[in-house]
């Protein structure tokens, strides 16, 4: 089976190509692929390009633990620089993209290696997010873990969010509390992806993210989407944000109804010929 590894700021993904693999890997294939140890080690796999009646090409997100995800910035930067790798696009050129989150635009540019996405929308609303409880837009509620309390607000950009403004963050907060964010399924019946936001000035974000299905990420196209919708709707920060995170940097523009256009760089790796051993061996759970 053979794979081309990219990496977008350190979030890293397996394209797998159906002209290389007519059926797309499922459940413990999927977990055995994406195994730092016992795998070719990576936080998803994009299966792509396929056929769509909505758009230029179709793209699914595998995440590390076999669920899909909707939409995942980084994976839509990184699907956009292997097509145009392949030569399926043209620099400059924009095209669409449809996913389980909607139908973006992409354009690649500055000789391939940097990519802007036209993400959609950002939503408030519990019932698209979704988020337990009335109809309402999710703007600073509260939720105690282990004593604390903790002030969030949800959004989605195809994909649901739990962004938690804070004074001071850290990888170690993410590692302890976006576990347990992510799987309070009686509050975010499919789960969430989590942010930890600090608002630095006007036009700075950092944030720390765990990611839905695939843990703590270096990076995330539609977490800094979502962080950075909320501080300029809390009135934090104007719409031009750049996304600080550990990996690097994002730009993210706001349109007064929320209309998001993520720009940042993708990176090759390798092209790699996996085993058909991978698939066949017992690994720890």
């Amino acid at each position: 089976m053979k794979f081309t590894k990219y990496h977008a700021l350190g979030n890293d993904y397996l394209v797998l190509d159906p002209v290389d693999s007519p059926t797309c890997p499922e459940g413990l294939d999927v977990v055995k692929i994406c195994h730092r140890n016992f795998g070719l080690g990576s936080d998803g796999i994009l299966y792509g390009p396929e056929k769509s009646p909505k758009a230029d090409f179709k793209l699914r997100i595998l995440n590390p633990d076999a669920s899909e995800a909707e939409k995942s910035g980084n994976g839509l930067r990184i699907f956009s620089k292997y097509l145009f790798d392949t030569n399926r696009v043209k620099l400059d050129v924009p095209f669409t993209v449809d996913t389980l989150g909607g139908v973006v635009s992409c354009v690649v540019s500055k000789g391939g290696d940097f990519i802007t996405v036209e993400m959609g929308k950002v939503s408030f609303d519990s019932e698209k997010i979704p988020v337990v409880g009335p109809k309402r837009e999710v703007i600073n509620e509260e939720v105690e873990i282990d004593g604390v309390t903790y002030r969030y607000c949800c959004a989605t950009v195809g994909n649901p969010h739990c962004v938690v403004p804070m004074d001071k963050i850290s990888s170690e907060l993410a590692h302890k509390v976006g576990p347990v964010l992510e799987n309070m399924t009686s509050r975010f019946p499919n789960r969430t992806n989590v942010q930890f936001l600090q608002v630095v000035d006007r036009n700075n974000i950092n944030i720390q993210i765990w990611e839905r299905g695939a843990g703590y990420t270096l990076a995330s196209g539609s977490s800094s989407s979502a962080a950075a919708s909320v501080a300029y709707k809390l009135g934090l920060c104007d719409g031009d944000i750049t996304v600080h995170m550990p990996g690097g940097d994002l730009s993210i523009k706001i349109a007064p109804d929320f209309s998001i256009t993520m720009s940042g760089p993708a990176t090759k790796v390798g092209d790699y010929q996996m085993a058909e051993s991978v698939l066949t061996q017992q690994i720890p759970l």
